[in-house]
């Protein structure tokens, strides 16, 4: 219920913004397998396998596995774009992982020894890291383009999960107003759906074009 309406939000304001600004994305008769396989990897797989993951393993655990995106994406740049980073660039990265595993076990690592949280929350990792690949692989369209595609294949997929969810518990007019009878849930879902979603897949996909995976 929280990721369909995160992305049900992030996609009514994101065109929103465009009818404001008359802006207009014309994608009709281009080549549309570069951003479908974006869309794929993330949101929709990355945010099953995160979401499924970090349900199924502890707090500190999931956050020492999504710490290893940045090496992982190192890697994907490496294999996939050939790319082979700087020993800066390595050393930043290592840094970073270095940084954020102390952060998270500083607070009490706990473990839950769930094999199949593992895996999906390496899943996300891989899938995140391609996504990151491919949105650099993406030459013919713009970082807008790109992040536009992105909310609304989340928001047809996620909605259209939870809409189904909530008619096998016969619960779709909780579904419908949630945000309505729960203010903790709305400002929830504004704060996901235009601050993570709209503003910072725009701004990760204008950063991998402009600058790299690396």
């Amino acid at each position: 219920a929280l990721i369909s309406w995160r992305f049900v939000t992030a996609f009514l304001f994101i065109n929103l913004y465009f009818l404001i600004s008359r802006r207009r994305i014309n994608i009709n008769g281009r080549n549309l397998k570069p951003l479908t396989r974006i869309a794929i990897l993330n949101p929709i797989i990355y945010f099953i396998c995160e979401t499924i993951g970090i349900r199924m393993t502890t707090a500190s655990e999931s956050g020492a596995f999504l710490a290893c995106i940045p090496v992982a994406s190192l890697i994907a740049s490496s294999a996939i774009l050939k790319k082979r980073p700087s020993k800066r660039q390595t050393a930043g990265i290592i840094t970073t992982l270095a940084g954020v595993l102390t952060t998270v076990l500083a607070v009490g690592a706990t473990a839950s020894l769930s094999v199949s949280g593992y895996v999906f929350l390496l899943g996300a990792v891989v899938l995140y890291a391609l996504y990151s690949v491919f949105v650099e692989k993406a030459d013919g369209f713009s970082s807008i383009e790109i992040t536009y595609v992105m909310l609304a294949a989340g928001a047809a997929v996620f909605c259209t999960l939870a809409v189904a969810e909530a008619i096998i518990k016969g619960s779709i007019t909780e579904l419908v107003a949630l945000p309505v009878k729960n203010m903790g849930f709305l400002m929830a879902v504004i704060y996901q759906g235009i601050g993570c979603s709209v503003l910072a897949f725009f701004m990760s996909n204008v950063a991998i074009s402009n600058i790299g995976v690396n």
